[in-house]
């Protein structure tokens, strides 16, 4: 195994020696190097490589033993925290302990070792399509644009029927995407075909999510109400960036939106990262509407296999090989 390949040895190298493993890993794997990158955020940071395949970039994770999985709290919860827990106990009249109650929803904690890999930066959308508005497969439904001409002169931003077709506002114009709905396995097949990448297994993903982080989340053991969240934005903190969906100390824009589910690796459709907006839509506040957002909540696993296009999303991984190859050094090289 290439100890240097995990994060406690990784951290240490030289950033010459740095800049040659991403190379040399590059080119093993058919990517393209960018650059080195320094990412750091709460409390966790790593100089890493960003690299390019197909239109997508990619970062490179190293890998390392850690502990998953929530029980209890390291800091504690907050004022906030604990006032909007505490009114939500008391309308559904529960009177067990803060810790009782979230732990519920969170995996055991257990020690995993996660192996090295290439991952992608960001969400993709699944089974949409961009295509022309003078695609064949668009004009052959007069009634679809038809349709169109009368949103177009609403406020709307974007217009769907249902795994068929939708069109968004692109300034003056329109952009059309047609939907090719897919089953989990299927999508799994045309992930490893296409991209030669898989999905992250459920602790791969929680490693990638907080990092091995003891907290509730990444930052802390609650939620943090200074930050400009999805679906909770007030007036001014419209058009300002998420702070959840920006790079995480991986580089990763990763679990910022709970109404957006990650698909993970399992037999049958899995998901990290959201709950499609339940919690957010039953009313339940800002801290549990969130709350899958945490990297220590139980995956979702779903018997019927069928993808949602709305509201499942997935992020590939390349994993390294550790064994069967060996790191010539910048300075062996010379």
């Amino acid at each position: 195994m290439n100890e240097k390949l995990f994060r406690p040895q990784f951290d240490t190298l030289k950033l010459a020696d740095k800049l040659w493993l991403m190379q040399t890993l590059a080119a093993r794997y058919h990517l393209t190097f960018r650059e080195l990158y320094a990412f750091s955020r709460w409390g966790q940071r790593c100089t890493t490589g960003l690299f390019e395949k197909g239109g997508r970039e990619f970062v490179f994770v190293p890998g390392d033993t850690v502990t998953l999985g929530w029980e209890s709290f390291v800091q504690g919860m907050d004022k906030a925290n604990q006032e909007e827990l505490a009114d939500m106990f008391a309308e559904i009249e529960y009177e067990g302990t803060a810790e009782e109650f979230l732990r519920q929803g969170m995996a055991p904690v257990r020690q995993v070792t996660i192996g090295p890999m290439f991952v992608g930066r960001k969400l993709e959308e699944i089974g949409w399509e961009s295509v022309p508005m003078n695609d064949p497969r668009i004009t052959a439904h007069p009634d679809w644009l038809k349709n169109l001409q009368k949103w177009a002169g609403r406020s709307g931003q974007s217009f769907e029927i249902h795994e068929t077709f939708r069109f968004e506002r692109n300034g003056d114009s329109w952009r059309a995407w047609l939907c090719h709905p897919m089953t989990y396995l299927e999508f799994q097949r045309s992930l490893l075909w296409e991209l030669a990448a898989s999905l992250p297994t459920p602790d791969e993903w929680a490693y990638l999510c907080g990092g091995g982080c003891r907290t509730l989340f990444p930052w802390g053991d609650g939620l943090d109400y200074s930050m400009h969240l999805h679906h909770f934005e007030s007036e001014e903190d419209q058009g300002k960036p998420y702070d959840m969906e920006q790079p995480n100390f991986f580089g990763l824009s990763i679990a910022y939106d709970p109404y957006q589910r990650e698909l993970v690796e399992g037999k049958i459709l899995t998901t990290c990262g959201g709950d499609g907006g339940c919690n957010i839509c039953g009313g339940m506040g800002p801290l549990l509407g969130y709350l899958p957002c945490s990297p220590h909540c139980k995956p979702e696993v779903r018997e019927d296999n069928g993808i949602h296009n709305d509201y499942d999303f997935f992020r590939p991984v390349i994993r390294v090989q550790t064994s069967g190859w060996r790191m010539v050094s910048s300075e062996d090289e010379r």
